[in-house]
């Protein structure tokens, strides 16, 4: 074994985990490749060609790449955990009137915890992933992680829900790059198909980014179960119809098909009655939130009102807020009203660039 020790990195076949691969290798570990197949494109409803991180085509860009360069690669299939965990939830989510946040789960349920199994099996200490982010031990024992240096590919917000545990062997070797760097190395590296290959943003069991179509395909019958409903205005006037609560989000504004002389967005959805609220951008604004389930990283316990920068979706600016814990739910209040708090999506404090902790909006 090496001097810096045996690591397992989670290989997608894209470029940012190929190269976090060969940095780690380079720099003295024992590098173990391992591609997670999560999910299978035919079983989504998808109707466009499988892409994404559990194509073959990316597995064997994967296994091509441990194979130049001379270490191990492995084949995990981890389908029915993450269809059990990650799409049922998804699924009960949308049907709640909520809107899912798959990816913390499944880093935060699925991920690691395979990737962990799978090291100790393999003697490994230490698993690594390509996510842009960075991870310290501070003097208080516990491990924060803190946003990498590329602001815009920062990755920091779907990573709150993992344990200190799990980063006490996690290493995350593309923190201190930028995206551009990253490329420029895959190039360096002679990988120019993988330098230049296209980054996908949509979800990764819904490869054609159709969330509705995905719904359907799953759950039976479920435009006649659930049927059209009534769009509503915040006095309870009835404005139109709609095709079924599952198919809105908080936030909404686009493909209403319904036109009131004035942008409109989707302010509450009512799944008991199959209701539909819209209003105005002003009446979408809120200036507090309740945050549950939460897991904090960077101290053990919020002790008092704490200032901190809250963001309720991924690519979020963030909004300075007062956070004052109750057991395990977060009160927020916003210095100033935010627009879009949906239910179901998580809320990431940060101190700095320090992660805090995080929890489901309520």
């Amino acid at each position: 074994m090496s001097k810096k020790g045996r690591i397992l990195v989670a290989m997608s076949g894209g470029v940012d985990s190929s190269v976090a691969s060969v940095l780690l290798h380079e720099q003295g570990y024992e590098v173990i490749g391992l591609t997670m197949k999560t999910w299978d494109y035919a079983s989504s409803g998808g109707s466009s060609k499988e892409t994404g991180c559990c194509s073959l085509d990316s597995i064997n860009d994967a296994r091509a790449l441990a194979v130049s360069y001379g270490f191990p690669h492995y084949i995990l299939d981890i389908r029915q955990e993450f269809g059990d965990f990650v799409i049922d939830d998804f699924v009960n989510e949308y049907l709640a009137g909520r809107t899912p946040n798959p990816c913390v789960l499944c880093n935060t349920y699925i991920k690691w915890e395979a990737l962990l199994k799978r090291a100790d099996q393999l003697d490994c200490e230490f698993i690594a992933t390509g996510h842009y982010a960075n991870i310290r031990l501070q003097d208080n024992g516990r491990y924060v992680i803190s946003k990498g240096k590329d602001q815009h590919k920062d990755q920091s917000y779907v990573l709150w829900g993992v344990s200190q545990q799990n980063l006490a062997r996690t290493r995350f070797p593309l923190g201190n790059f930028t995206k551009a760097e990253i490329r420029q190395m895959a190039g360096d590296m002679g990988q120019l198909e993988l330098a230049n290959k296209s980054e996908s943003y949509e979800i990764c069991f819904v490869p054609d980014n159709d969330y509705r179509s995905f719904l359907r395909h799953q759950v039976e019958d479920l435009d006649e179960r659930i049927g059209q409903g009534n769009f509503i205005l915040s006095n309870g006037m009835v404005v139109g119809k709609h095709q079924g609560y599952p198919f809105y989000t908080i936030g909404q504004r686009k493909g209403l098909g319904i036109a009131l002389g004035r942008p409109m967005f989707v302010t509450r959805i009512f799944p008991e009655s199959n209701v539909v609220m819209l209003g105005t951008e002003e009446e979408l604004k809120k200036e507090s939130a309740q945050v549950h389930k939460l897991n904090l990283i960077k101290y053990e316990q919020i002790m008092g009102p704490l200032e901190a920068v809250t963001k309720i979706r991924y690519k979020d600016a963030g909004t300075l807020s007062t956070l004052s814990q109750d057991n395990n739910a977060m009160n927020v209040d916003f210095h100033h009203a935010v627009s879009g708090i949906a239910p179901g999506q998580s809320a990431v404090f940060y101190e700095g660039d320090d992660l805090l902790g995080g929890g489901f909006l309520q």
